[in-house]
């Protein structure tokens, strides 16, 4: 069940505690660990939200699989979930943190998708020029691969678009033909 409320609140929390603390950086690849977890595995999203696993047996299992790859205020702040009975909330709480860090960092995610895998020198140059036509400095590139653009390519940074691909283009030419654009009024 979604509750951005209260995922918001404890993204923040834990935000907080960690620039308190010191360790924002490390609770960072925490959260970007288990986002990998989550994402990966949903097996372990379903354990962690059965209402029929005990709290006890769920801070073993969590503990069992994340000791080692997480932090000890990652860690005490899952078990602090589990004994709240907001586990259920944890992908999500997760994903909030890293929207908040990004906001606080001013790190921006610009989404590249193609048709084919992006060469590194069309990444660079994109990422050059999005630097020089906005104010966005600090750019994190998602690139993705969707054959059915045929070819160029939609970049997505912030709440801008740009579609620059064949598909796009070939609808807009179809739309045209439905409206009759081409056809001569003949009386």
């Amino acid at each position: 069940m979604r509750n951005p409320r209260l995922s918001t609140r404890y993204a923040k929390s834990l935000l907080d505690l960690a620039t308190e603390k010191g360790s924002l950086e490390t609770v960072y690849q925490d959260m970007l660990t288990l986002q990998q977890l989550c994402k990966g595995n949903p097996d372990f999203v379903k354990m962690i939200s059965s209402p029929i696993i005990t709290s006890d047996k769920k801070i073993k299992i969590v503990e069992a699989i994340t000791s080692g790859k997480v932090g000890e205020l990652t860690a005490a702040f899952i078990r602090l979930l589990i004994s709240k009975t907001r586990e259920a909330n944890l992908a999500e709480i997760v994903d909030a943190f890293i929207k908040q860090y990004k906001q606080l960092k001013n790190i921006y995610t610009v989404k590249l998708t193609t048709a084919m895998p992006a060469s590194e020198e069309l990444k660079n140059k994109i990422l050059s020029q999005v630097r020089a036509t906005s104010d966005m400095q600090n750019i994190e590139l998602e690139t993705v691969v969707n054959e059915k653009l045929i070819g160029g390519f939609v970049l997505q940074a912030g709440d801008k678009l740009i579609d620059a691909s064949i598909s796009y283009d070939l609808k807009e030419i179809a739309k045209q033909f439905e409206n009759n654009d081409f056809i001569y009024k003949v009386r």
